[in-house]
């Protein structure tokens, strides 16, 4: 099975927030998901990103893919991000 970390959609009509989870590749956007990793709320200002860098790094050590925009996350929080076991 293999891991996607993604957005997932929650809040209100026209006020987005998301949440940032590890799931299957094969699950549908805002479905079933196995760990949340933090959250991304673009309506403050600044935008507040929470995340859990340990996590994120081991996903992705074991071959998780990153959607582009968790990518782009990780890089404004300054998470160095390596494959293999670290």
């Amino acid at each position: 099975m293999t891991l996607s970390l993604r957005l997932q959609r929650r809040g209100q009509k026209s006020r987005p927030f998301y949440h940032i989870v590890a799931a299957d590749i094969r699950s549908p956007r805002d479905g079933k998901f196995k760990e949340k990793l933090g959250y991304y709320d673009a309506n403050c200002d600044p935008s507040v990103i929470e995340l859990n860098a340990e996590r994120l790094q081991y996903h992705y050590a074991n071959g998780a893919r990153l959607s582009n925009a968790v990518r782009t996350l990780a890089k404004r929080k300054n998470i160095p991000l390596k494959r293999g076991h670290s």
